[in-house]
């Protein structure tokens, strides 16, 4: 899984979440914050307003929590989901013999993004392309 401190990057880099079933995030306050929550048809569902989106959480009676802005989640892409936004400059993602990861991508050049999660390597290769270095 994603770090969340990459994950922070990503979001404010500019990364857009719009949330669908399956997808895992954080809620950014501190008493929450080893806590990770998946959408889902059932528990969380987005609900798009004209203000905004907003997660409602369906039948957590053990919860005080009905809704949450969406701003105040973390949203935390998973492997396919990175990959997806690299697109065609995708190339290849390679096990390296101490155990991390590399991905490297082709696009105006080429580049890798080692880590210890493959995960944190699509993302910083993701993390690369909204904010060239």
């Amino acid at each position: 899984m994603i770090s969340t401190e990459l994950a922070r990057e990503l979001r404010l880099s500019g990364l857009v979440w719009r949330p669908t079933a399956g997808d895992a995030f954080r809620i950014e306050r501190t008493e929450l914050e080893s806590d990770v929550f998946t959408v889902s048809d059932m528990t969380i569902e987005p609900h798009e307003f004209d203000t905004g989106t907003i997660l409602g959480f369906n039948g957590t009676t053990e919860w005080a929590l009905d809704s949450l802005a969406l701003e105040d989640a973390l949203w935390l892409p998973r492997e396919d989901q990175l990959r997806e936004l690299l697109g065609a400059g995708f190339h290849s993602l390679t096990r390296l013999d101490d155990e991390s990861f590399e991905v490297h991508v082709v696009r105006g050049g080429s580049a890798s993004f080692i880590a210890s999660d493959p995960a944190d390597a699509y993302a910083a290769a993701v993390l690369s392309a909204l904010v060239p270095r």
